[in-house]
């Protein structure tokens, strides 16, 4: 199947070798290794909904001007021959943010942090007419929810749900509902706001490198959940597990997103807090949640 692919954009080469990328929890990524180009490149197959394959397509076409994305060279979002849709793209060649900041190299993480912040301002400059979910055409298909206070809403329809019942204690999910609700009207605005947001601007989707002594975005990856709404989200989900006691993204994150034009508002880092609680209860509410995965998102939780 990769071979067929594969020929689809290069017909008669030969596939070299094959391996998967880490990573992937949706899609699964192969880097492959053809005997007419010198460099690697990425097939990256949807395994889900079919439509998500054309409104990644049309967001990296859209974007590789202005963000660090990589170049599609080959697109069937039909799939061929009864294969999955798919994109073959370039390799970008680099570590992921995450990587980085575990090697512990407090200049480099600035440098890179910085990148970071300068690549979410330029990716927020894209606007839509409202808010809510992107389908293909980058087109705004429907609200993140229906009717007022979405948010607070959306949050408590998580804590309802049987599995953050089984993971939170009772105590523990009224403080989360009181505090959300006490925030409405400043989180209302930030509802309001209909910029593009990557909707998983997470360390590992954010691939790193060395340019002329200095670290900074090479990739920006996974843009299956982009969504129109408030960068804050970005932000939020970016700096879920920055340590008040030793920050290492920050100020450098922030300040590179408002040199690059970024806006934010006084209590940015809070609102951007209580606005990644939307995500965290989410994936509390699921039910094939890793244990060490749940482990950490109560540290954020209890922390908030």
């Amino acid at each position: 199947m990769l071979e067929l692919m594969l020929s689809a954009a290069f017909p008669g080469a030969r596939l070299l070798h094959h391996e998967p990328l880490p990573d992937g929890h949706r899609n699964t990524n192969y880097k492959l290794q053809i005997d007419r180009l010198a460099v690697p490149v990425v097939l990256r197959i949807y395994q889900h909904e079919a439509w998500l394959c054309r409104k990644e397509l049309d967001l990296l076409q859209l974007l590789r001007p202005s963000v660090p994305v990589p170049e599609v060279i080959y697109a069937a979002p039909e799939g061929i021959d009864d294969s999955l849709p798919f994109l073959l793209m370039s390799f970008i060649d680099g570590v992921s943010f995450r990587q980085l900041r575990r090697a512990g190299e407090t200049d480099a993480i600035a440098q890179a942090a910085f990148s970071a912040g300068e690549t979410l301002a330029a990716i927020g400059r894209t606007s839509f007419s409202k808010p809510g979910w992107l389908g293909p055409g980058l087109s705004v298909i429907a609200p993140l929810l229906e009717g007022d206070d979405p948010i607070p809403r959306f949050i408590d329809q998580c804590l309802a749900s049987g599995p953050a019942q089984l993971r939170l204690t009772a105590n523990l999910r009224a403080r989360i509902h009181s505090l959300i609700w006490s925030q409405a009207p400043a989180l209302a605005d930030a509802a309001r706001q209909s910029r593009l947001v990557h909707g998983d601007f997470h360390k590992r989707n954010l691939l790193v490198h060395q340019l002329h002594g200095r670290w900074k975005v090479a990739g920006v990856l996974d843009w299956e959940f982009s969504i129109s709404s408030s960068p804050l989200t970005d932000i939020g989900n970016f700096l879920r597990n920055e340590p008040a006691s030793f920050p290492l993204a920050e100020p450098h994150f922030s300040a590179g997103f408002l040199h690059a034009g970024g806006t934010l508002p006084e209590d940015w880092r809070r609102q951007s807090q209580l606005i990644d609680l939307t995500a965290i209860c989410e994936l509390l509410s699921r039910t094939d949640l890793p244990t060490h995965i749940t482990s950490e998102l109560l540290q954020v939780l209890q922390a908030t």
